[in-house]
């Protein structure tokens, strides 16, 4: 019993020596100038301002945000079935008629996650704020704004501003103050009315 058991283990000693001479023969690393290794860093390089990312339209058109350099600009989530809707799309309309020409811009995010009360197609939803809601401002593609799933850009955005108890979006309508750097300066509750932020969208219109 006793040559059993250290022959066992001697078997078991060679075959993993084995394993680990193939292993180290065979599994190479990638140089620090290799393309690969160049790829990992950019990937995990940290953004810097919203520039560093880009979305998808309504339409399913790739949009760089670096097209609103020297802009200021508000992020919205939005949904269009919100006892919010009305009166939030309101009031972003009266600023972006009012501000749109002095360099501020409005970028609307619909989103499902919040009482599933934005369940409509890209088409659907397209259709709903151009008609009803007579959004002028762009309006982007269907994202997740919280979870595992979530975009890019509001993991970003919530890592730069955190709400109370916590960073996660906490409903429709959260908004996003962004300044002519694409730095995240304010960050507003679902029920502050935009009418309510106009002074700060303001200051930093007069910024240079």
């Amino acid at each position: 019993m006793y040559w059993d058991w250290k022959f066992s283990n001697l078997v078991s000693l060679l075959f993993l020596g084995f394993a680990l001479f193939l292993y180290f023969q065979f599994h190479t690393y990638p140089s620090p100038s290799s393309p690969l290794h160049i790829d990992n860093m950019a990937e995990d390089a940290s953004p810097e301002s919203i520039y560093d990312f880009s979305v998808k339209d309504i339409r399913g058109n790739d949009v760089s945000l670096s097209e609103y350099k020297g802009k200021v600009v508000l992020i919205v989530n939005v949904a269009s079935k919100c006892g919010l809707t009305q009166s939030t799309y309101k009031e972003l309309n009266v600023l972006y008629e009012k501000y749109k020409n002095q360099g501020f811009e409005i970028l609307a995010f619909p989103c499902n996650q919040f009482g599933g009360q934005e369940p409509g197609t890209n088409e659907q939803i397209q259709e709903a704020t151009c008609s009803m809601f007579k959004a002028e401002f762009p309006i982007f593609d269907k994202v997740e704004v919280n979870g595992k799933n979530a975009a890019p850009l509001y993991r970003f955005l919530k890592s730069e501003k955190g709400g109370y108890f916590g960073d996660a979006i906490k409903w429709n309508f959260t908004k996003f103050l962004v300044n002519k750097e694409g730095k995240v300066v304010e960050r507003y509750a679902p029920t502050t009315s935009p009418l309510n932020i106009e002074k700060d969208i303001r200051d930093l219109l007069g910024s240079s």
